[in-house]
């Protein structure tokens, strides 16, 4: 649907800012003005000028962190008793973001006309995901949209600390490649080639090691390196349009799943997410065929996406859920049987939550494992790559320094 930006004259007297989606410009004047906001300025906005905005709110935006903030005082302004209009008045005006802003300005005055949060929230899928949208229609239906704000802001919270954990996990060994390929382009860009012209003026037979150093110096020296950087754009592009296809999709989450040191902690994130998410969307009110639906369009695992949507069909057939995730490859067995169980026994959220749980703290360690052995591998890498460079250089000079004896 189009968005508008609008500049207009508020019901106080006051000049008003924002922008709304509407199907064309006179649907947003109309919109607006059942608002009782009466626009001065209406302008579609192109998908230039939302790059534009996009860019020029980067330095304020907070990502996710804002959103959590966001849900959580919500959470708290609700649960004192304040109104929702109320709290979104408030929370509008303290929002760092001038594009958040914006779209909560939007949401509060289609919620002051009648409209229902969740349609007026909806459309801001960039803050608020289906997950989002679909807890938050829960909590608008039984009326507890406090504590529903308060379920979300933990799961939310929750989620962003085990991606931290991830990400710091991988800042340090990162640190230490980019060093290691900053390193060997200084050597073969700058030292190699002066160093080369020298020793060929010399006209000494170059050690086979020295000459394959040379010629690797000459490519990233010459426009064959050019060639070779659109070679490997090229490969990432085919490679990144391949991986959107269904086929492709799936070939990649197998091989991930297949690394020998990633792909269990790869398995592990994706069945912990799919645990902690469905518990989270069942204690939230949620029927367990709309959960199941819900989880899997966030999964971000083809196959574990195949499971959940055959687990559904099954729930709308009263079968079990627990063997199509089995056959899925990606959940153990125990982890299935333990599903059959919580569901048999009707405990499958607290279930969920404390497979959830046990599979975090395994992630856990699994990290710490994973960061202990690359980080000395990394290291090693950089010494032998360094060796192999020295050593390239002194065997030709040791030559003449011997000759020259």
């Amino acid at each position: 649907m189009p968005r508008y930006t609008y500049i207009a004259i508020a019901a106080d007297g006051k000049k008003a800012k924002g922008t709304v989606s509407a199907e064309s410009p006179y649907a947003a004047r109309k919109q607006l003005r059942i608002r009782n906001i009466h626009p001065t300025s209406i302008n579609e906005l192109g998908a230039a000028e939302e790059g534009k905005s996009a860019i020029a709110s980067v330095f304020t935006r907070t990502g996710k962190k804002q959103i959590i903030d966001f849900t959580r005082q919500m959470a708290t302004l609700l649960n004192s008793g304040i109104k929702l209009t109320e709290s979104l008045t408030v929370l509008t005006m303290q929002a760092p973001d001038t594009r958040f802003k914006n779209a909560l300005t939007d949401i509060r005055d289609r919620v002051i006309t009648g409209e229902a949060l969740t349609d007026a929230m909806a459309d801001y899928d960039d803050y608020f995901d289906i997950i989002y949208i679909s807890m938050v229609r829960v909590g608008e239906v039984t009326g507890s949209l406090g504590t529903v704000f308060g379920t979300i802001g933990n799961f939310m919270g929750k989620r962003q600390k085990v991606e931290s954990k991830v990400i710091t996990a991988m800042v340090y060994p990162a640190i230490l490649m980019t060093f290691a390929v900053i390193i060997v382009l200084i050597l073969t860009t700058f030292v190699i080639p002066k160093i080369g012209a020298q020793l060929v003026a010399a006209r000494q037979e170059l050690p086979w090691i020295t000459k394959q150093l040379m010629n690797a110096s000459y490519i990233m020296t010459s426009w064959w390196v050019l060639l070779v950087i659109a070679a490997i754009i090229g490969m990432i592009w085919g490679l990144r349009r391949f991986f959107k296809t269904p086929r492709g999709a799936l070939m990649r989450d197998r091989f991930l799943l297949w690394l020998p040191m990633f792909g269990p902690l790869i398995k592990q994130r994706v069945v912990s997410r799919f645990a902690s998410t469905l518990s989270t969307l069942l204690g939230s009110g949620l029927s367990m065929a709309e959960s199941f639906r819900v989880v899997g369009e966030v999964t971000g695992n083809t196959l574990m996406k195949r499971a959940i949507e055959q687990a559904r069909e099954r729930i709308l057939a009263g079968a079990d859920v627990a063997t199509p995730l089995r056959d899925s490859g990606v959940i153990d067995p125990s982890i299935a049987h333990m599903v059959t169980v919580g569901e048999k026994s009707g405990e499958l959220e607290s279930m969920l939550k404390n497979i959830s749980d046990s599979l975090e703290e395994s992630t856990d360690i699994v990290i710490e494992r994973l960061s202990a052995i690359i980080e000395p591998v990394i290291i090693v890498f950089i010494a032998v790559i360094v060796g192999i460079i020295a050593l390239a250089i002194l065997l030709p000079i040791l030559r003449i320094s011997d000759i020259a004896k």
